[in-house]
């Protein structure tokens, strides 16, 4: 299946970690999105929206990362550990996603991609930083993982935008139920060499930013 991705994105690795996980093959494709290749006529055929990372998976196009983990999940797992079936627990994965989705990572891209854009930081978006960890921080209190007793798609999720954290230059060493949750997770996480790879393009690119 094919990868539609670029190296410098925070939600590339939470799908290199499912796919080692699952046992998946990837053929990675980098979309270079300075240079507008995300707007070419083939790639808009392919996700209209134009965002990425997108997916295509025997001509069955999927967009939206937290979309295509559990896609992946679904038809590919041989259990349902990291996506758990039981309603209670599924419920507690989902509020994860979302939370990584509607606090978290918009938390990371609001105060973090005016970067990308050669503009300032704004210390009063950095505000909902370190309320988006506060609210981690407790999540992960006396809790080995994010959602439930094990490894879940929340935990490769949300361990993704915190890498993603780190490689922007933030200092999480005084969170310290994200530290222990988040160097367990990177034993623990298939594949997390994959994630290196990414994180080291992404802390190299912002650097020069600077």
């Amino acid at each position: 299946m094919d990868l539609y991705y670029s190296p410098y994105s925070a939600t590339t690795g939470a799908i290199l970690i499912l796919g080692k996980a699952l046992g998946l093959q990837f053929n990675k494709i980098v979309v270079n999105l300075a240079a507008g290749e995300h707007l070419r006529p083939g790639f808009l055929k392919l996700n209209p929206q134009h965002t990425i990372p997108t997916l295509v998976d025997n001509g069955f196009s999927l967009w939206e990362s937290r979309a295509i983990l559990t896609y992946l999940i679904e038809k590919y797992a041989r259990n349902d550990s990291l996506y758990p079936k039981d309603p209670k627990k599924r419920a507690l994965v989902n509020q994860r996603l979302y939370f990584d989705l509607g606090t978290l990572f918009k938390a990371l891209a609001d105060y973090y991609y005016p970067l990308f854009y050669k503009k300032p930081l704004d210390p009063e978006l950095f505000k909902k930083v370190e309320e988006a960890l506060n609210f981690l921080d407790t999540f992960l209190d006396g809790n080995q993982y994010v959602a439930g007793d094990s490894l879940t798609v929340a935990d490769i999720v949300i361990l993704s935008t915190i890498s993603s954290f780190k490689a922007f230059g933030l200092d999480i060493g005084k969170y310290n139920n994200i530290v222990k949750w988040y160097e367990n997770g990177t034993k623990v996480a298939p594949g997390w060499n994959e994630v290196e790879k990414v994180l080291a393009d992404l802390k190299t690119f912002v650097q020069s930013l600077k």
